[in-house]
């Protein structure tokens, strides 16, 4: 799977996201404070990682700054993302399932390392539901995407 990873700081746990998606066999491709030379700011960074999955480059990105919030708004704003701010396996599991969130969002200051492996694990072994209820719904925030600026 190609995933596009943004983090605005060069912490411990963005560079061991980066290596253990690579260890899961991802293809990953880095913004902001991962990339010499990147803008780090994480509007900027998690913006260039979410439009990779819009624009069919990367099929996921996994979005970082310190609480985890700035970098899923900045993901959020790009049309077609579906990013979900997770702090345990649960909530991974759940975005995945009941959301189909194409961007997940960590939070640099509260993701360890045996907690950053539950998530990974939950979100990639989790599909999105089929139910007609949760289906409804992300085609719902798909119209909310496409009619966004609309009166």
């Amino acid at each position: 799977m190609r995933i596009s990873v943004s983090s605005d700081m060069d912490e411990p746990v963005a560079r061991l996201l980066v290596g253990e998606l690579r260890r899961r066999g991802h293809e990953v491709r880095s913004y902001g404070a991962l990339e010499a030379g990147d803008d780090p700011r994480w509007a900027v960074c998690s913006a260039a990682a979410a439009r990779d999955v819009a624009d069919g480059v990367a099929d996921q990105a996994v979005v970082c700054c310190w609480t985890g919030t700035g970098a899923s708004i900045a993901a959020n704003k790009v049309p077609g993302v579906r990013a979900a701010l997770c702090v345990d396996a649960y909530t991974a599991d759940g975005a995945r399932r009941w959301n189909d969130a194409n961007v997940l969002a960590l939070s640099l200051r509260l993701t360890s390392r045996p907690v950053l492996a539950e998530i990974l694990d939950a979100w990639f072994a989790a599909m999105p539901s089929q139910d007609a209820e949760d289906l409804g719904n992300v085609a719902r925030v798909g119209r909310l995407d496409r009619d966004r600026g609309a009166l």
